[in-house]
């Protein structure tokens, strides 16, 4: 492989790496919320966190561009703190990657949560724990699985997008340019032989990944 070719990957891992840690820390409160409340909005919350299950990826990055270009409510914020546009960045592939991966992170969790039911809440209740040790030493530790499916669906998830990507980053070399992006410039140019390493690569990895989530974590693979 070519040093476009590794200086992609390293940029997809990287990218993959700080997406997934920003979705827990986001999607942990964003599920809890789904999991207890009887709030009218929850199907309406739920819809919006699914929306890039069934929405095409260059739909979403499409929005994501508008949202985000130099005329968008985002873009505006960002301009006016000094941060400048987020598109064509490696800020800008966080923020989509983020939105484009949160219900392969929430919904887990989620999951997770609603499986712990009330009587564990309620013992650590009469033993007069307070809401936030609660969390931290009772439905953390049993929501374990739930993280685990979570932090890999995520990950991978992130691995594999090309059309979010496309939109908000485009192609630029060591920058935005991501392995699924590269593979796509090596079919384009022809060079059937580098998009055959990199494509067998990612089968590979997805095999890993699907192998762990159904061996090791099989109530994870379950919710």
């Amino acid at each position: 492989m070519s040093q476009a070719d590794w200086s992609a990957i390293r940029l997809t891992l990287e990218l993959a790496g700080v997406t997934t840690a920003l979705l827990l820390v986001i999607g942990t409160p964003v599920a809890w919320w789904l999991a207890r409340t009887r709030s009218v909005w929850k199907g309406a919350v739920g819809a919006v966190v699914a929306l890039p299950i069934v929405l095409p990826p260059t739909v979403i990055g499409f929005y994501l561009l508008v949202a985000m270009g130099p005329q968008g409510p985002v873009g505006q914020l960002t301009q006016s703190l000094g941060l400048g546009v987020l598109p064509f960045t490696f800020a800008g592939l966080v923020v989509a990657s983020v939105f484009y991966s949160l219900p392969f992170v929430v919904q887990p969790i989620q999951n997770a949560f609603e499986a712990i039911g009330e009587r564990p809440l309620e013992a650590a209740a009469t033993l007069r724990a307070s809401p936030i040790d609660t969390f931290f030493s009772v439905v953390l530790p049993l929501a374990r699985p739930g993280y685990l499916t979570a932090t890999v669906l995520g990950f991978a998830h992130t691995v594999g997008e090309f059309g979010v990507v496309l939109m908000i980053g485009g192609n630029i070399p060591d920058r935005t340019r991501v392995v699924s992006v590269q593979i796509y410039d090596h079919v384009e140019a022809m060079d059937y032989a580098s998009a055959h390493w990199l494509s067998a690569g990612m089968v590979a990895f997805s095999f890993v990944v699907l192998l762990l989530l159904y061996t090791l974590n099989p109530t994870g693979r379950r919710a």
